[in-house]
Order: structure tokens, then sequence, then C-alpha cells
């Protein structure tokens, strides 16, 4: 599992200072069918909008 986790996308709630990621768990899903050739093909379903 990974230490940490990094993240820029500052408009996720999950985001923390430092570009951490606070989510207690990942998810990411391909967004062309089962199989991802790079990282563009990937969602992040963590992701929720701060409020």
């Amino acid at each position: 599992m990974a230490k940490d986790v990094l993240c820029e996308v500052n408009s996720c709630k999950f985001w923390a200072a430092g570009n951490q990621c606070a989510a207690t768990s990942i998810y990411v899903v391909s967004n062309r069918g089962k199989n991802a050739a790079n990282s563009e093909e990937t969602d992040c379903k963590t992701f929720e909008p701060k409020i």
C-alpha cells in the first residue's frame, strides 16, 4: 500500500495541506472499459466536491 497519496485537486473535500489525500481509501476506475493504457484513461471515484 502507498504510504502517502498525493493529490492536487484542491476542490475535493479530501484534499489536505501539502497536496495530501485525507480519504481513508481511494477508488480509481478505468473510464474506457476494463483496461486503461495510461493515467488519462482513469478516474478517481473517491472525489467529492468541497461544500
